[in-house]
């Protein structure tokens, strides 16, 4: 378990990957190859129409990255490598054939935010409040930040990232167009999710599959630019500002 877990399992064309980590659902980044892994695996299985996308327990969905993982980075290869996890799974999902439901029941943090933003359609509990909380320690949500932008627009990108240690709750990420609806019970949740998948799977996969790449269209430079960012990121993280900040966070 101190790499996580990760499960996905396939029931009437409806792919459903769950993950988890002992720390609040985070990602250290062996975790983070295997979800790329598993996309790009549905991605190219006929058997599968939508996939749903879930994490483990009753608390936060994702607390963003492993935070052992980045303490350690000590050199700019490893750190831009570390920053690439997180890119490679939204770039995953971003070409993905399959539709992505996200499923999101609990609070979200840095590049968890940015995994919710790469699903096609999110449902989400009233306990799905998100934060990004980078600038706080010197880097950014560099990475993450385009498919934060391309869901929300810049406005609420600026407001996320700048207002840097608030939370914003689930109903703020619906006016803004990161979920598609919030509800008070998981039951509810859960009810509405397998409802859209089910209705998903029955449609021809062939114009689900050009409805994706319509609503991606414009995204083709991703694979490029959120390289880029990973270097960014991997720059800031070595700075004495970063390194104290971490410091201070782990005592």
């Amino acid at each position: 378990m101190s790499n996580g877990s990760l499960y996905t399992k396939i029931n009437n064309n409806i792919a459903t990957i769950e993950f988890g980590h002992p720390a609040s659902n985070s990602f250290p980044s062996e975790l983070l190859v295997r979800l790329t892994k598993a996309f790009n695996e549905l991605s190219v299985d006929d058997e599968v129409h939508v996939i749903i996308l879930k994490s483990e327990g009753e608390k936060a969905f994702c607390a963003g990255a492993s935070f052992d993982e980045l303490v350690a980075i000590d050199n700019l290869a490893d750190g831009k490598k570390f920053f690439l996890g997180f890119a490679n799974v939204i770039n995953a999902m971003r070409t993905c054939k399959k539709p992505i439901i996200g499923r999101v029941h609990g609070k979200v943090v840095g590049g968890g935010v940015g995994l919710v933003a790469a699903c096609d359609y999110v449902y989400a509990t009233d306990q799905a409040a998100i934060k990004l909380s980078e600038l706080t320690i010197g880097i950014g949500p560099f990475v993450i930040a385009p498919a934060i932008e391309r869901k929300m627009k810049i406005s609420a990108l600026s407001e996320l990232s700048l207002n840097a240690t608030k939370w914003h709750n689930a109903y703020w990420c619906k006016e803004n167009g990161l979920y598609a609806d919030v509800f008070e019970e998981t039951k509810s949740l859960d009810n509405y999710v397998d409802d859209l998948a089910q209705k998903l799977a029955a449609y021809n996969p062939d114009g689900v599959q050009e409805m994706k790449k319509v609503l991606w269209k414009g995204t083709d430079n991703w694979t490029e630019l959120l390289e880029e960012r990973a270097e960014i990121s991997g720059k800031l993280v070595l700075s004495d500002f970063t390194k104290k900040a971490l410091e201070k966070f782990k005592k």
